[in-house]
C-alpha cells in the first residue's frame, strides 16, 4: 500500500496517543518512535487527528492536479457534500468560481454521484433478496471489513461510492475528462488508487485551501441558482444516507452506525449471524463525513456542521445522469492480513517479561493504548511492541531500582517533608544512629534524632550543602552530610556517609606528626646546644694558640 498517511520520525514523543485511539491497533513501535502498519491499516486517520505533535502528514497530491491540469485535459472537480461544513457560507458556485482560478474546467457536487448510489441502495432493498446489506460509501468501512472482518464481506454493498459514481457520470458525459475528487478524507486517496480509472486524483479540504491560498484566490460567496441542489446533499451526516433513502421495503430495519468502534462491534454481531433484514448505514467517523480526519482543524464542531449540511439540502433528487449497472457494479475483494497468534505458553513467558506473575499483576490499564495487557503481549509477539511501553511496568521497575539503591547503599539516607517530618530512612541511617525500627522515627520531627538548624537553613535559602563534615555528639560519629531541597516534590533529603574511621585515623595522623615534630625540635635544641659548646671550646683554643704564635714572632723579630 502507498504511503498515504505518513510519519515524522524526528515529531514522535512516544506518548502512545496514537495507538490507544487506533482502533485495529495498526501501529507498531520501534526504537522508541511509532510506525504505521501498513497491511492493517483502514485509513481511517484517528491517529493523524489526536498526534499531539502533529508528527502524521498525508501524502499530499496537489502536484498531481496540477499535472493534469496541464495536460491540456478539461479537469472537473467532484466537490463533497461536506464542504458546506468546511467552507460555511459558501455554495457550489462560489467553489466553482474559485476551483476555475486554479484551472479546473468546472466543478460539480459529488451528491450528484449519491443520488445514483441511494437510488441503487433503494432497489436492492425494495427486490429484498439479501438478508442483511451494508452500505459501502465509507471506504474505510470497507477496508475494516476487507482486513479485519471477511465473514462480513457478503453483507457489504457491491455498489461504487458516490464519489467513484460521480466520476464515471462526468466521465459518461464527457468521456476526455478528468476528474479530482475534493473532500475531508484520507482513505479516498487508496480507494482511487485501488479502482484506477475512475477518479484520477484526490484532494483533502486542506491541501485545497492551501493551494487556495499559494494562488492568492479568494473564495467569494456566490448564491446557487434556485434549481441547483438535492437531497442527497445529507450523505455526510449521521443517518445521511438513510435520510436520503426512500426505504419503503418496511420488512428490513434501517440502522446507522458510525465511529469505528462502533462498527466494529456491530461487525462482531453480525459475525455472530444475529442480524436478518436489516439495511445498516455505516461511517469510520464519529458523526460521519462531517467530522472527517481532514475536515480542517478549525472547522470540528459536528453539530454545527450537521445542521449547515441540513440547511444546503433540498427535499429533490439531484438530475443524475443514469449509469448502467455494470458501472454501479464495485468487487469488494478479501484483502489477507498476515497476524501470529502465540500460544498461551509464549503470552504468559512475555507476560513475566512484563512483571505479569499473576492474573492479579494484569492491570488492563491501557496506558500502553491496548485494551488488555494480553492483547500487549500478543503485539510484542509479532513485533508490534516492546515490553517498555507499560507504564505500571516501568514504575515498578524504577521504583524496584531506587528501592534496591537506598537499601544498599552504605550511605545513610533520610527523606524529610518540609515540616521537617521523617518520609523515608534506610537502614544504613538507623545503624547510624541506633534506630531499632523505621516505624519509631517515621512521621516524627527530625530533632528527635538530628539537628534541624540545617534543614531549615536549606529550606528557606534554596541552597544545598554538599559533603559538609559534621561530629554527630549523640551519636559520636562523624560524617559528610548533602542535604538537598526539591521544592517540585516539597522534600528535604539528607545523605550522610559515616566518616568516622577517616577522621579518627586522620587525627591519629596529626597526633603522630604533632608528635614528631616536637621530638624534632627537642632533638634538634640539644644539637644546637652542643654546637654551642664545641664552638665555645674552638673559640678558646684559636685564642690562646693566637697568643702563643704572636709572642713567637716577636721574640724572633728581637734576635733578628
Amino acid at each position: 500500500m502507498p504511503q498515504y498517511l505518513k510519519l515524522k520520525k524526528s515529531n514522535c514523543k512516544n506518548c502512545y496517543k496514537c495507538i490507544r485511539h487506533c482502533p485495529v491497533k495498526s501501529i507498531r513501535f520501534f526504537e522508541n518512535q511509532a510506525f504505521i502498519v501498513e497491511e492493517e491499516c483502514i485509513l481511517c486517520g484517528q491517529c493523524f487527528v489526536v498526534c499531539p505533535q502533529n508528527a502524521k502528514e498525508i501524502k499530499n497530491d496537489v502536484d498531481k492536479a496540477k499535472e493534469l491540469i496541464k495536460s491540456g485535459a478539461p479537469v472537473i472537480a467532484s466537490i463533497a457534500p461536506s464542504f458546506v461544513a468546511n467552507y460555511e457560507g459558501l455554495t457550489i458556485s462560489a467553489l466553482k468560481k474559485a476551483l476555475k482560478k486554479l484551472g479546473f474546467a468546472d466543478a460539480e457536487e459529488t451528491a450528484e454521484g449519491a443520488t445514483a448510489v441511494k437510488q441503487k441502495y433503494d432497489e436492492m432493498v425494495e427486490k429484498g433478496e439479501h438478508d442483511l446489506i451494508i452500505s459501502s460509501c465509507c471506504h474505510s468501512v470497507n477496508l475494516l471489513i476487507q482486513k479485519h472482518f471477511p465473514e462480513a464481506l457478503p453483507y457489504l454493498a457491491k455498489v461504487v461510492s458516490p464519489m467513484q459514481a460521480h466520476s464515471l457520470e462526468i466521465k459518461q458525459r464527457n468521456p476526455e475528462a478528468k476528474t479530482v475528487f475534493i473532500g475531508p478524507c484520507i482513505s479516498k486517496k487508496a480507494e482511487a488508487e485501488d479502482y484506477p480509472g475512475i477518479v484520477d486524483c484526490v484532494l483533502t479540504f486542506e491541501e485545497l485551501t492551501q493551494w487556495l491560498e499559494n494562488e492568492k484566490v479568494e473564495l467569494e460567496k456566490t448564491e446557487d441558482s434556485p434549481e441547483e441542489g438535492g437531497k442527497a446533499r445529507l450523505f455526510p451526516t449521521g443517518g445521511g444516507i438513510l435520510r436520503s433513502m426512500d426505504c419503503k421495503n418496511k420488512d428490513y430495519t434501517y440502522i446507522h452506525i458510525d465511529g469505528v468502534e462502533n462498527c466494529v462491534n456491530a461487525l462482531r454481531e453480525i459475525a455472530s449471524g444475529k442480524m436478518e433484514k436489516c439495511f445498516i448505514e455505516m461511517s469510520a467517523c464519529y458523526g460521519s463525513c462531517v467530522s472527517g480526519p481532514v475536515i480542517e482543524r478549525n472547522r470540528h464542531a459536528f453539530i454545527n456542521n450537521t445542521n449547515l449540511v441540513d440547511k444546503y439540502a433540498k427535499d429533490n433528487d439531484f438530475n443524475a445522469t443514469p449509469l448502467s449497472d455494470e458501472k454501479m457494479n464495485k468487487d469488494i475483494k478479501f484483502i489477507g492480513v498476515k497476524r501470529l497468534m502465540p500460544g498461551s505458553k509464549a503470552i504468559d513467558e512475555i507476560l513475566r517479561k512484563m512483571g505479569k506473575r499473576s492474573p492479579e499483576d494484569e492491570l488492563n490499564c491501557g496506558s500502553c493504548g491496548y485494551d488488555t495487557c494480553r492483547e500487549k503481549a500478543v503485539a510484542v509477539f509479532n513485533g508490534k511492541a516492546d515490553l517498555s511501553m507499560c507504564l505500571p511496568f516501568l514504575k515498578e521497575k524504577a521504583e524496584s531500582f531506587s528501592d534496591t539503591i537506598i537499601k544498599n547503599t552504605p550511605n545513610a539516607i533520610i527523606v524529610l517533608n518540609e515540616s521537617l517530618e521523617v518520609q523515608q530512612i534506610n537502614k544504613a541511617a538507623m545503624k547510624l544512629m541506633n534506630i531499632a525500627n523505621a516505624s519509631d522515627v517515621l512521621g516524627e520531627q527530625v530533632v528527635r534524632i538530628l539537628d534541624p538548624l540545617p534543614f531549615f537553613d536549606v529550606i528557606e535559602s534554596g541552597v544545598n550543602i554538599h559533603d559538609k563534615r559534621i561530629f554527630l555528639a549523640e551519636y559520636n560519629r562523624y560524617v559528610e552530610q548533602t542535604l538537598i531541597y526539591d521544592p517540585g516534590y516539597h522534600i528535604v533529603m539528607s545523605i550522610m556517609r559515616d566518616v568516622t574511621e577517616e577522621e579518627k585515623a586522620r587525627r591519629a595522623k596529626d597526633e603522630l606528626s604533632q608528635s614528631t615534630i616536637e621530638i624534632t625540635d627537642k632533638v634538634i635544641e640539644k644539637q644546637m646546644t652542643a654546637v654551642q659548646e664545641i664552638a665555645s671550646l674552638l673559640g678558646e683554643t684559636t685564642a690562646e694558640t693566637k697568643i702563643a704564635l704572636t709572642k713567637l714572632k716577636e721574640s724572633l723579630s728581637a734576635q733578628s
